[in-house]
């Protein structure tokens, strides 16, 4: 059995690997320069709205000592009390949109990258900017034909092809969470403490080989610094902290035999 308390982390979603609750975690990402670096990590729980993840957040940032150029957001923040709130708050940000209604479809038909207007219906309804960036698929994700890729954006007077470039550069995030699986520790226990002590621990892994890399394989020349992460990458870091965890430890690898083989 679960206590109340802790099952307020368990998240329901769609089916995946015939269990539908998960546990769930808010992440901020800074990119710069060459730089990917996970800020925090924060348990999502029932009940919690979105602006207050995205206001801790923010809080984060400044703790800090960061200015936001441009905040991209996941899809799932698409929303009119997100948007409301990051426009109350004036801060630049980038969130993908919905092709929920007509309007919204028919506004994401052409073949020229632009600027729209779209009304977000609700009390009162939102008047947003809609940057579009037009691309030709080319067979890639066996799609062919122009793809209409919009967005919501406040605060940035980028062209729609440098908006959609920055936000690409946010799938770094998935890149990250694949280093994470790859040393999060495995566990059965439904105690929240202990999964988000896990998970803290396999984001700071990833930073620490960050670190490493801007600090010991960024070579010396002219123009921005840049690091070499083919000279050193991640399943080599990872080896080497096993092997000090090792060590540290004394974990046995040799047991004496009790016969010698006829």
């Amino acid at each position: 059995m679960v206590s109340s308390e802790k099952e307020g982390y368990v998240i329901r979603s769609r089916l995946k690997k015939s269990t539908n609750k998960f546990y769930f975690y808010v992440t901020i990402y800074a990119i710069t320069q060459d730089r990917q670096i996970t800020l925090a990590v924060y348990p999502v729980t029932q009940g919690t709205s979105k602006v207050a993840y995205i206001a801790r957040c923010l809080d984060a940032i400044t703790t800090a000592g960061l200015r936001i150029q441009a905040l991209c957001l996941d899809r799932e923040f698409y929303a009119r009390k997100v948007i409301d709130f990051l426009t109350t708050v004036q801060i630049p940000f980038i969130v993908p949109v919905r092709k929920h209604s007509r309007a919204m479809k028919k506004l994401l038909n052409g073949t020229k990258s632009r600027f729209g207007d779209y009304i977000m219906r609700g009390k009162p309804s939102l008047h947003l900017k809609i940057t579009i960036n037009v691309k030709y698929a080319k067979g890639k994700r066996g799609k062919h034909g122009v793809e209409n890729l919009g967005y919501v954006v406040h605060g940035i007077s980028w062209d729609p092809q440098r908006i959609h470039k920055t936000y690409r550069s946010r799938f770094a995030i998935e890149s990250s969470y694949r280093m994470r699986n790859l040393v999060k520790l495995r566990t059965s226990t439904r105690n929240p403490v202990i999964r988000y002590l896990f998970a803290i621990i396999s984001f700071l892994l990833k930073n620490l080989w960050m670190a490493v890399l801007w600090t010991r394989f960024s070579p010396v020349k002219q123009g921005p610094r840049t690091i070499e992460i083919g000279a050193f990458r991640f399943d080599q870091f990872k080896l080497f902290v096993w092997e000090a965890v090792r060590v540290i430890l004394k974990v046995v690898i040799k047991i004496p035999a009790l016969r010698n083989p006829v």
